[in-house]
């Protein structure tokens, strides 16, 4: 029994070895997408703006309003940009295995809306 335990040990490590062939295409190709989110009236960055990448991967802007993703799949992704107080962004983009894609996104301000704090009147003491 111990020899047929070893014998089957011994098969399966051949039969996984023989899967693992350079010459095989890799699993998927990956790059890099990075940018920076400004205000559209100030040109000023927009710090802690939420960038995400097909519904999944996300990134906070830093006080420089820079984001950066180290490995997407390669091949058209959806990039949605949302901050507190700015209109949402969306657009589909097209990611290349050869060459990161960098992006410049421009949000413009929300509406004030009713009973937000930027649309009550200062209170009178």
């Amino acid at each position: 029994m111990t020899h047929a335990r070893l014998l089957g040990a011994v098969f399966a490590v051949l039969a996984l070895a023989a899967c693992n062939d350079s010459a095989l295409p890799p699993g998927g190709t990956y790059n890099a997408i990075q940018g920076v989110v400004i205000d559209a009236a100030t040109s000023r960055p927009v710090a802690g703006a939420t960038v995400t990448i097909d519904t999944v991967l996300t990134a906070t802007t830093d006080a420089q309003g820079k984001f950066a993703f180290a490995q997407v799949p390669a091949g058209d992704v959806d990039v949605v940009v949302t901050a507190p107080g700015y209109k949402d962004y969306s657009t589909p983009a097209r990611l290349e295995p050869d060459k990161p894609l960098n992006l410049s996104v421009t949000l413009t301000k929300a509406p004030a809306t009713p009973g937000s704090s930027s649309a009550r009147k200062p209170a009178r003491v």
